[in-house]
């Protein structure tokens, strides 16, 4: 029992057998993942007499009981008060960095260590204990560990987690003397912190880190917080520098060029020996809705990623392109572009209805969505009429405006044709005639129930000035500005109602080419509408999202003959 104990704590030979395993095809892993464990098995093998470089097993072995020795924070595994359990994959990664030494002078050969690997694989959780250890247990006196983001509030996630595993642990508190305090976890005696440090600081000189800890480095804009924390270690006998992150869609960023260079290490096309580096994904030709292929990205598979959840996931990726990204990033940590098809094709065409006629919704309740312009893009009035007690589904119909001299103008022969057909109304001039906007809202006004015309706020005055100057103020008039945390959950819930045909049109011509032009641009959790090209107009979605914005929270009725005028969300 005591000898089986013993085996189970020697985390340097389980990661060993990791690579063994990953080497010999036991365990599915990606080229990445096999070159990382081939780089280890030929290092030890380099170095088992004399060497630049040593592998110390019981310095490996040290910090991963560490690590152990914290509770869980979250899910069920909190309840009951576990403790951590490294897998053999973290085992490996940990007692690389920690375990690989400098022979000359007995300190940490890893001065950065770059981990690749799709979410909910416990990466935080892990990066928490790590900064844990590197606080109070590396014997490094004075020394500064910072949880770093480009934001406060993303720097304050693996900070927070360390603190309340931190606050649950008496014994570590006692033992290392550590103290828990509100923006700082300490140690007194040498002088030490572990706080949360974000580009937002306003003073990122002067710092002297024994650690930085980075979050989801793809989130990264730029690297220049990157490169204020690598300056910021150079006067520190063994620092780290450890990034965590997910796949991202900025290839021109710090994340990419740091993955970039692990690639070429672990390629051996350069020589870092300073750098270690591991990139869970897919290989080039696998096929990537296999569940195979998911598994040997997820090395916490049946752990801490639950299958049939990525299953659902998976199914709704294939279905829905705007969640296609997303899907691909954050399961399976493969690199994508940040705009993505946002409909498949044909999907807005199921959802005509040829003998709809917006005179059969004659007052009816509906929200207006007002997109404008000057001369280029087309102006936009959306109607949309939601759902009531005899119908489950939306109705949407649109009025499009555009300057004569523009719709005049060559390689416009769509424009021509559409305002031929009566879909396209054709204002006076070069430049937009705001009264023909403004008579068309009226004429709607009169006919049917409008529960808020919303607008983006550019442009917007010349309108609501019109309307006021034309009596049509007992109706909320709200600004809706065009930014991912607005766009989003309408364009979501949109694309929800078209996938299941619970919005309906009557074969609009200039709306249906719009919704072909649009892209979903991923801005972190959110979505936004875009285009490829100036060309590719997207007015009507645009207005479309607005409107359904408005109706989807609904507002319980107000008598706005009382309260007149604009409002902003």
């Amino acid at each position: 029992m005591a000898a089986a104990a013993i085996r189970a704590k020697d985390h340097a030979a389980r990661g060993v057998k990791y690579a063994q395993a990953i080497v010999a095809g036991e365990i599915p892993a990606c080229m990445y993942v096999k070159l990382a464990c081939e780089r280890h098995l030929r290092d030890l093998e380099t170095y088992k007499e004399q060497g630049i470089f040593y592998f110390d097993a019981k310095a490996a072995n040290r910090v991963c009981n560490a690590i152990e020795h914290f509770r869980h924070i979250h899910g069920d595994w909190a309840r009951g008060g576990q403790r951590l359990t490294l897998e053999d994959w973290q085992r490996f990664i940990v007692c690389n960095v920690f375990g690989w030494m400098v022979t000359e002078s007995k300190t940490r050969r890893f001065r950065v260590a770059y981990i690749e690997i799709p979410r909910k694989n416990a990466k935080s959780t892990l990066t928490s204990a790590v900064g844990l250890y590197l606080l109070a247990c590396d014997g490094e006196a004075g020394a500064v560990v910072v949880s770093a983001a480009n934001t406060q509030s993303q720097a304050k996630l693996v900070f927070g987690d360390a603190q309340a595993m931190a606050k649950k642990d008496d014994e570590f508190q006692a033992k290392y003397g550590v103290q828990v305090k509100a923006h700082a976890i300490v140690q007194p005696q040498t002088d030490s912190k572990f706080e949360a440090l974000s580009a937002e600081y306003s003073n990122l000189d002067g710092l002297n880190l024994h650690a930085a800890l980075i979050d989801e480095l793809h989130a990264h804009a730029n690297r220049g917080l990157w490169d204020v924390l690598e300056t910021a270690m150079a006067s520190r006998i063994q620092p780290l520098l450890w990034a965590i992150t997910t796949a991202g869609d900025n290839k021109a960023g710090v994340c990419y060029n740091q993955r970039d260079h692990v690639v070429d290490v672990l390629k051996g096309h350069i020589v870092d020996d300073g750098y270690f580096g591991i990139i869970y994904t897919a290989d080039q030709d696998d096929d990537l809705w296999d569940e195979n292929t998911w598994i040997k990205c997820n090395p916490n598979w049946g752990v801490s990623i639950f299958p049939a959840n990525i299953r659902r996931e998976a199914a709704t990726a294939q279905t829905m392109p705007s969640a296609h990204n997303a899907f691909l990033s954050k399961h399976l940590n493969v690199w994508v572009n940040a705009d993505s098809a946002w409909m498949p094709h044909g999907a807005w065409e199921k959802c005509t209805m040829e003998r709809l006629d917006i005179e059969d919704f004659i007052g009816q309740r509906c929200y207006l969505g007002v997109d404008l312009a000057t001369r280029v893009d087309l102006n936009v009035v959306m109607v949309l009429f939601p759902p009531d007690g005899e119908r489950n589904w939306y109705a949407a119909f649109g009025y499009y405006f555009l300057p004569e001299g523009t719709i005049a103008q060559p390689g416009h022969q769509h424009y021509q044709g559409w305002e031929t057909a009566g879909f396209l109304i054709s204002t006076a001039g070069t430049t937009t005639d705001f009264n023909r906007i403004t008579e068309t809202i009226e004429d709607l006004y009169s006919r049917f129930e409008i529960a808020e015309i919303a607008y983006d706020p550019h442009l917007s005055a010349a309108i609501v000035t019109a309307l006021a100057d034309h009596g049509v103020v007992q109706t909320p008039q709200v600004e809706v500005k065009q930014i991912p945390v607005n766009m989003s959950p309408a364009m979501v819930e949109l694309e929800g109602l078209i996938m299941s045909r619970r919005i309906r049109h009557n074969g609009d011509p200039v709306l249906a080419w719009m919704m072909s032009n649009v892209r979903a641009k991923h801005v972190g959790n959110l979505i936004q509408p875009v285009k490829d090209i100036v060309e590719k107009k997207i007015d009507g979605v645009t207005a479309l999202i607005t409107a359904l914005n408005r109706a989807l929270k609904a507002p319980p009725p107000v008598d706005w003959s009382t309260r007149p005028g604009l409002y902003s969300v």
